[in-house]
Protein backbone atom coordinates (compact mmCIF):
# COMPACT_ATOMS: atom_id res chain seq x y z
CA UNK A 1 0.00 0.00 0.00
CA UNK A 2 1.44 3.65 -1.06
CA UNK A 3 1.00 6.76 1.01
CA UNK A 4 2.65 9.79 0.77
CA UNK A 5 5.53 10.69 2.81
CA UNK A 6 5.37 14.40 2.04
CA UNK A 7 9.20 16.17 1.22
CA UNK A 8 11.69 13.53 1.67
CA UNK A 9 14.62 14.79 4.10
CA UNK A 10 18.11 15.31 3.08
CA UNK A 11 19.30 11.57 4.36
CA UNK A 12 16.51 10.13 2.38
CA UNK A 13 17.34 12.39 -1.00
CA UNK A 14 20.69 10.81 -0.79
CA UNK A 15 19.60 7.42 -0.31
CA UNK A 16 17.38 7.74 -3.12
CA UNK A 17 19.70 9.43 -5.60
CA UNK A 18 21.93 6.29 -4.81
CA UNK A 19 19.56 3.64 -5.65
CA UNK A 20 18.55 5.42 -9.36
CA UNK A 21 22.36 6.22 -10.03
CA UNK A 22 23.62 2.35 -9.18
CA UNK A 23 20.50 1.16 -10.94
CA UNK A 24 21.00 3.32 -14.07
CA UNK A 25 25.00 2.16 -13.96
CA UNK A 26 24.24 -1.57 -13.03
CA UNK A 27 20.27 -2.34 -14.27
CA UNK A 28 20.32 -4.47 -11.10
CA UNK A 29 18.02 -4.35 -8.08
CA UNK A 30 19.83 -2.40 -5.62
CA UNK A 31 20.30 -3.39 -2.29
CA UNK A 32 21.29 -1.88 1.15
CA UNK A 33 24.72 -3.14 1.31
CA UNK A 34 26.13 -2.24 -1.92
CA UNK A 35 24.55 1.18 -1.07
CA UNK A 36 26.30 1.29 2.23
CA UNK A 37 29.91 -0.17 0.56
CA UNK A 38 29.86 2.31 -2.64
CA UNK A 39 28.46 5.21 -1.20
CA UNK A 40 29.56 7.52 1.57
CA UNK A 41 26.18 7.56 3.30
CA UNK A 42 27.06 7.89 6.82
CA UNK A 43 24.67 5.35 7.96
CA UNK A 44 24.57 2.01 8.81
CA UNK A 45 22.70 -1.14 6.49
CA UNK A 46 20.11 -1.37 8.91
CA UNK A 47 19.12 2.69 8.28
CA UNK A 48 19.60 2.38 4.70
CA UNK A 49 16.72 -0.63 4.71
CA UNK A 50 14.71 1.06 6.71
CA UNK A 51 14.77 4.50 4.42
CA UNK A 52 14.48 2.14 1.64
CA UNK A 53 11.19 0.81 2.82
CA UNK A 54 9.80 4.08 3.29
CA UNK A 55 10.46 4.90 -0.40
CA UNK A 56 8.79 1.96 -1.17
CA UNK A 57 5.84 3.47 0.55
CA UNK A 58 6.10 6.30 -0.77
CA UNK A 59 5.47 5.13 -4.52
CA UNK A 60 9.18 6.10 -5.49
CA UNK A 61 11.11 2.65 -4.83
CA UNK A 62 9.57 -1.05 -6.06
CA UNK A 63 11.49 -4.23 -5.90
CA UNK A 64 10.83 -7.42 -8.29
CA UNK A 65 9.43 -10.07 -6.41
CA UNK A 66 12.65 -12.76 -7.38
CA UNK A 67 15.12 -9.78 -5.49
CA UNK A 68 15.09 -7.70 -1.93
CA UNK A 69 16.87 -5.03 -4.07
CA UNK A 70 14.80 -1.72 -5.29
CA UNK A 71 14.68 -0.52 -8.22
CA UNK A 72 13.46 2.65 -9.26
CA UNK A 73 9.35 3.70 -10.10
CA UNK A 74 8.57 6.09 -12.83
CA UNK A 75 7.50 8.50 -10.07
CA UNK A 76 11.50 8.20 -8.55
CA UNK A 77 12.80 8.87 -11.67
CA UNK A 78 10.34 11.84 -12.06
CA UNK A 79 11.86 13.03 -8.82
CA UNK A 80 15.55 12.56 -9.24
CA UNK A 81 14.64 14.91 -13.01
CA UNK A 82 12.86 17.52 -10.76
CA UNK A 83 16.05 17.68 -8.33
CA UNK A 84 18.70 17.82 -11.16
CA UNK A 85 19.99 21.59 -10.48
CA UNK A 86 22.70 21.32 -13.33
CA UNK A 87 22.36 18.60 -16.49
CA UNK A 88 26.13 17.17 -17.72
CA UNK A 89 27.62 19.85 -20.15
CA UNK A 90 28.74 18.25 -22.93
CA UNK A 91 32.67 18.05 -22.79
CA UNK A 92 34.34 20.87 -24.39
CA UNK A 93 36.40 18.76 -26.83
CA UNK A 94 33.07 17.00 -27.86
CA UNK A 95 31.27 20.36 -28.12
CA UNK A 96 34.01 21.58 -30.82
CA UNK A 97 33.99 18.30 -32.95
CA UNK A 98 30.27 18.12 -32.99
CA UNK A 99 30.85 21.65 -34.27
CA UNK A 100 32.95 21.16 -36.86
CA UNK A 101 30.55 18.18 -38.29
CA UNK A 102 27.87 20.31 -38.73
CA UNK A 103 29.75 23.23 -39.91
CA UNK A 104 30.36 20.77 -42.71
CA UNK A 105 26.36 20.36 -43.97
CA UNK A 106 25.65 24.05 -42.81
CA UNK A 107 24.28 24.17 -46.03
CA UNK A 108 22.59 20.78 -46.67
CA UNK A 109 20.20 20.84 -44.29
CA UNK A 110 18.66 17.80 -45.65
CA UNK A 111 21.92 16.34 -43.28
CA UNK A 112 21.18 18.37 -40.22
CA UNK A 113 18.26 15.85 -38.52
CA UNK A 114 20.90 12.67 -39.51
CA UNK A 115 23.37 14.47 -37.58
CA UNK A 116 21.70 15.33 -34.79
CA UNK A 117 19.88 12.12 -34.45
CA UNK A 118 23.36 10.19 -34.82
CA UNK A 119 25.41 12.75 -32.74
CA UNK A 120 23.07 12.51 -29.87
CA UNK A 121 22.92 8.36 -29.81
CA UNK A 122 26.42 8.39 -29.82
CA UNK A 123 26.81 10.44 -27.07
CA UNK A 124 23.97 9.32 -24.97
CA UNK A 125 24.43 5.65 -25.40
CA UNK A 126 20.90 5.48 -25.98
CA UNK A 127 18.37 6.27 -29.15
CA UNK A 128 18.72 9.73 -30.82
CA UNK A 129 15.69 11.40 -32.55
CA UNK A 130 15.63 14.11 -34.97
CA UNK A 131 11.86 15.49 -36.80
CA UNK A 132 12.88 18.38 -39.46
CA UNK A 133 12.09 21.85 -38.85
CA UNK A 134 8.36 22.39 -40.24
CA UNK A 135 6.36 25.64 -40.64
CA UNK A 136 2.69 25.85 -40.74
CA UNK A 137 2.95 27.06 -44.32
CA UNK A 138 5.88 26.33 -46.37
CA UNK A 139 7.46 28.48 -48.44
CA UNK A 140 8.41 27.40 -52.03
CA UNK A 141 12.48 28.78 -52.52
CA UNK A 142 12.58 27.05 -56.31
CA UNK A 143 11.01 24.68 -58.80
CA UNK A 144 12.04 22.86 -61.53
CA UNK A 145 10.39 20.77 -64.24
CA UNK A 146 11.90 17.68 -65.99
CA UNK A 147 10.69 15.77 -69.10
CA UNK A 148 9.82 12.09 -68.17
CA UNK A 149 8.12 11.36 -71.69
CA UNK A 150 5.82 14.10 -73.92
CA UNK A 151 3.05 13.70 -71.21
CA UNK A 152 4.80 13.60 -68.18
CA UNK A 153 6.93 15.38 -65.90
CA UNK A 154 8.74 15.24 -62.81
CA UNK A 155 7.71 18.52 -60.54
CA UNK A 156 10.54 19.02 -58.05
CA UNK A 157 10.02 21.96 -55.49
CA UNK A 158 12.46 22.94 -53.17
CA UNK A 159 11.40 24.90 -49.51
CA UNK A 160 12.85 27.41 -48.14
CA UNK A 161 12.29 25.00 -45.05
CA UNK A 162 14.77 23.09 -46.29
CA UNK A 163 12.97 19.91 -47.87
CA UNK A 164 12.96 18.72 -51.05
CA UNK A 165 9.65 17.70 -52.45
CA UNK A 166 8.45 15.34 -55.63
CA UNK A 167 5.34 15.03 -57.67
CA UNK A 168 4.49 13.66 -61.52
CA UNK A 169 2.55 16.41 -63.58
CA UNK A 170 0.57 14.74 -66.34
CA UNK A 171 0.04 17.18 -69.09
CA UNK A 172 -2.74 17.97 -71.50
CA UNK A 173 -0.22 18.35 -74.83
CA UNK A 174 3.06 17.38 -75.52
CA UNK A 175 5.64 19.78 -73.98
CA UNK A 176 9.35 19.46 -74.47
CA UNK A 177 12.08 19.73 -71.99
CA UNK A 178 12.58 23.25 -73.43
CA UNK A 179 9.01 24.61 -72.78
CA UNK A 180 8.96 23.03 -69.27
CA UNK A 181 12.20 25.03 -68.79
CA UNK A 182 10.18 28.16 -70.25
CA UNK A 183 7.55 27.51 -67.50
CA UNK A 184 9.31 26.42 -65.05
CA UNK A 185 11.30 30.25 -65.47
CA UNK A 186 7.75 31.61 -65.65
CA UNK A 187 6.55 29.96 -62.36
CA UNK A 188 9.87 30.29 -60.43
CA UNK A 189 9.36 34.29 -60.46
CA UNK A 190 5.81 33.33 -59.18
CA UNK A 191 6.19 31.20 -56.47
CA UNK A 192 9.80 32.28 -54.86
CA UNK A 193 9.07 32.78 -51.26
CA UNK A 194 5.72 32.22 -51.11
CA UNK A 195 3.06 29.74 -49.38
CA UNK A 196 0.29 27.22 -51.09
CA UNK A 197 -1.93 30.54 -50.62
CA UNK A 198 -0.24 32.72 -52.10
CA UNK A 199 0.73 30.76 -55.22
CA UNK A 200 -2.91 30.32 -55.83
CA UNK A 201 -3.61 33.53 -55.71
CA UNK A 202 -0.60 34.93 -58.35
CA UNK A 203 -1.67 31.84 -60.80
CA UNK A 204 -4.75 33.43 -61.43
CA UNK A 205 -2.68 36.52 -62.17
CA UNK A 206 -0.67 34.71 -65.18
CA UNK A 207 -1.67 36.89 -68.76
CA UNK A 208 -3.74 34.39 -70.96
CA UNK A 209 -1.83 35.35 -74.14
CA UNK A 210 1.50 34.05 -72.60
CA UNK A 211 3.22 31.16 -74.68
CA UNK A 212 3.21 29.07 -71.38
CA UNK A 213 0.08 30.19 -69.70
CA UNK A 214 -1.79 27.12 -69.42
CA UNK A 215 0.93 24.96 -69.12
CA UNK A 216 2.02 27.00 -65.85
CA UNK A 217 -1.16 27.04 -64.49
CA UNK A 218 -1.74 23.32 -64.56
CA UNK A 219 1.73 22.82 -62.77
CA UNK A 220 0.91 25.58 -60.39
CA UNK A 221 -2.44 24.07 -59.20
CA UNK A 222 -0.17 20.68 -58.55
CA UNK A 223 2.65 22.58 -56.53
CA UNK A 224 -0.40 23.63 -54.50
CA UNK A 225 -1.20 20.23 -53.29
CA UNK A 226 1.87 18.93 -53.14
CA UNK A 227 2.48 22.27 -50.59
CA UNK A 228 -1.15 21.70 -48.71
CA UNK A 229 -0.57 18.17 -48.70
CA UNK A 230 3.14 18.59 -47.09
CA UNK A 231 1.70 21.38 -44.75
CA UNK A 232 -0.98 19.08 -43.18
CA UNK A 233 1.52 16.38 -42.12
CA UNK A 234 1.95 17.44 -38.59
CA UNK A 235 5.53 16.03 -38.86
CA UNK A 236 7.09 14.97 -41.72
CA UNK A 237 9.34 12.19 -40.97
CA UNK A 238 11.48 11.07 -37.85
CA UNK A 239 15.25 10.34 -38.35
CA UNK A 240 16.86 8.03 -35.65
CA UNK A 241 19.82 5.99 -35.01
CA UNK A 242 21.34 4.16 -31.93
CA UNK A 243 18.62 1.62 -31.99
CA UNK A 244 21.17 -1.25 -31.42
CA UNK A 245 22.44 0.58 -28.34
CA UNK A 246 18.71 0.80 -27.18
CA UNK A 247 18.33 -3.15 -28.13
CA UNK A 248 21.35 -4.21 -25.44
CA UNK A 249 19.35 -2.80 -23.08
CA UNK A 250 17.88 -5.81 -20.59
CA UNK A 251 14.70 -3.93 -20.81
CA UNK A 252 14.16 -4.69 -24.43
CA UNK A 253 15.51 -8.40 -24.08
CA UNK A 254 11.90 -8.88 -26.18
CA UNK A 255 12.49 -7.79 -29.15
CA UNK A 256 9.05 -6.98 -29.50
CA UNK A 257 8.76 -4.63 -26.72
CA UNK A 258 11.37 -1.91 -29.20
CA UNK A 259 9.37 -2.69 -32.59
CA UNK A 260 5.95 -1.38 -30.35
CA UNK A 261 7.41 1.58 -29.20
CA UNK A 262 9.25 2.11 -32.70
CA UNK A 263 5.65 1.65 -34.54
CA UNK A 264 4.07 4.29 -32.04
CA UNK A 265 6.71 6.68 -32.90
CA UNK A 266 5.81 6.08 -36.17
CA UNK A 267 1.88 6.88 -35.48
CA UNK A 268 1.97 10.40 -36.86
CA UNK A 269 -0.98 11.82 -35.27
CA UNK A 270 0.57 10.79 -31.72
CA UNK A 271 4.05 12.10 -33.13
CA UNK A 272 2.20 15.86 -33.96
CA UNK A 273 0.87 15.91 -30.48
CA UNK A 274 3.70 15.42 -29.05
CA UNK A 275 6.15 17.95 -31.15
CA UNK A 276 3.28 20.29 -30.63
CA UNK A 277 3.94 19.71 -26.79
CA UNK A 278 7.11 20.01 -26.79
CA UNK A 279 7.41 23.20 -29.35
CA UNK A 280 5.01 25.14 -26.75
CA UNK A 281 6.46 24.88 -23.66
CA UNK A 282 9.98 25.95 -25.41
CA UNK A 283 12.61 23.94 -23.35
CA UNK A 284 13.58 20.81 -22.69
CA UNK A 285 10.87 18.28 -21.88
CA UNK A 286 11.50 15.24 -20.08
CA UNK A 287 8.75 11.82 -20.45
CA UNK A 288 9.07 9.27 -18.09
CA UNK A 289 7.41 5.84 -18.49
CA UNK A 290 3.39 5.58 -17.98
CA UNK A 291 3.85 9.90 -18.79
CA UNK A 292 3.99 8.86 -22.26
CA UNK A 293 0.38 8.93 -23.41
CA UNK A 294 0.77 6.45 -25.73
CA UNK A 295 0.54 2.51 -24.07
CA UNK A 296 2.93 1.05 -26.08
CA UNK A 297 5.67 4.17 -25.25
CA UNK A 298 5.29 3.40 -21.40
CA UNK A 299 8.33 1.75 -20.64
CA UNK A 300 10.69 4.15 -22.31
CA UNK A 301 11.57 7.47 -21.31
CA UNK A 302 11.48 10.12 -24.38
CA UNK A 303 14.11 13.41 -23.11
CA UNK A 304 12.76 16.03 -26.11
CA UNK A 305 13.89 19.66 -27.05
CA UNK A 306 12.59 21.97 -29.91
CA UNK A 307 14.58 23.86 -32.14
CA UNK A 308 13.56 26.51 -34.93
CA UNK A 309 11.60 29.79 -34.78
CA UNK A 310 7.92 29.92 -33.57
CA UNK A 311 5.86 30.47 -35.74
CA UNK A 312 8.00 29.77 -39.12
CA UNK A 313 9.50 26.07 -38.66
CA UNK A 314 9.74 24.02 -35.50
CA UNK A 315 11.70 20.37 -35.04
CA UNK A 316 12.69 18.37 -32.04
CA UNK A 317 15.50 16.22 -31.77
CA UNK A 318 15.54 14.20 -28.42
CA UNK A 319 16.39 10.87 -27.19
CA UNK A 320 14.97 7.74 -26.53
CA UNK A 321 15.59 4.69 -23.79
CA UNK A 322 14.83 3.09 -21.45
CA UNK A 323 13.31 4.53 -18.20
CA UNK A 324 16.90 3.61 -16.48
CA UNK A 325 18.24 6.50 -18.41
CA UNK A 326 21.34 8.51 -17.78
CA UNK A 327 19.19 11.73 -17.45
CA UNK A 328 21.73 14.22 -16.82
CA UNK A 329 23.66 13.72 -19.53
CA UNK A 330 20.69 12.94 -21.86
CA UNK A 331 19.31 16.82 -20.99
CA UNK A 332 22.68 18.55 -20.95
CA UNK A 333 23.32 16.49 -24.95
CA UNK A 334 19.60 17.23 -25.94
CA UNK A 335 20.01 20.91 -25.01
CA UNK A 336 23.25 21.33 -26.73
CA UNK A 337 22.53 20.06 -30.11
CA UNK A 338 18.94 21.71 -29.68
CA UNK A 339 21.01 25.11 -29.68
CA UNK A 340 23.26 24.18 -32.32
CA UNK A 341 20.28 23.53 -34.61
CA UNK A 342 19.13 26.75 -33.23
CA UNK A 343 21.74 28.46 -34.73
CA UNK A 344 21.63 26.71 -38.44
CA UNK A 345 17.86 27.45 -38.56
CA UNK A 346 18.55 30.68 -37.98
CA UNK A 347 21.21 31.11 -40.52
CA UNK A 348 18.67 29.29 -42.91
CA UNK A 349 16.57 32.08 -42.36
CA UNK A 350 18.63 35.15 -42.08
Amino acid sequence: MRRSTGPLDLRAQAILRAVIEEYVTTAAPVGSHALVDRYRLGVSSATVRNILAELELGGLLTHPHTSAGRIPTDEGYRWYVESIIDAAPVPQVEQLMIRHQFGQVEFASEHWFRLAASTIASITRAAGLATPAKPAAAHVRRMDLVSINDRLASLVLVLREGALKQALVTLDASAEQETLTAAAGLLNDLVDGRTAAQIERALAAIPDDHPQAELARRVGERIVRTLREYDGEAVEEVFSDGLLNVMGAPEFAQSDKLRRVFSALENRTYLGALVGTVAAGGRVRVFIGHENAAADMQEVALVLAPYGRPGRAVGVVGVLGPTRLAYPQAIGTVRFVSGLMNELVDHLYA
